[in-house]
């Protein structure tokens, strides 16, 4: 008799970087609320600004944040700003984070695991 197991798909995980954890606390955004906007970006509800990259409203839509992706499967909260301070990043500010979300896309779990540990990312849980 021939059994077929079905692969477990991977899990989807959210990050936020240092920088974002801090500027999140601030702006009194919490973890939860982050977690509502992941699975609202990946249901297609957040601008795809291409590589990568997506700008997403938060807080009511005071703030946005821009949001990087490893193949659907890893998202990391890079970026935030008040929507009354700036209508959007600029063209260099975007093409950094394409160039920044191919690296978090060439992570490997080692090097992620290493992120975490120093403190470089913080991983965002349900």
């Amino acid at each position: 008799m021939l059994y077929f197991v079905m692969p477990r798909k991977p899990s989807t995980r959210a990050f936020k970087t240092a920088w974002f954890s801090k500027a999140v606390k601030k702006a009194r955004i919490g973890d939860p609320a982050l977690m509502a906007a992941i699975l609202e970006v990946m249901q297609g509800q957040a601008d795809d600004l291409g590589g990568g990259v997506f700008k997403k409203r938060l807080n009511e839509n005071m703030h946005r944040s821009i949001v990087l992706a490893k193949g659907g499967q890893h998202w990391v909260f890079a970026y935030l700003f008040a929507k009354k301070d700036r209508a959007n990043i600029d063209p260099d500010e975007l093409a950094a984070f394409r160039k920044l979300a191919q690296a978090y896309g060439r992570m490997t779990d080692a090097e992620l695991a290493s992120a975490l540990s120093q403190g470089d990312l913080q991983e965002l849980f349900p």
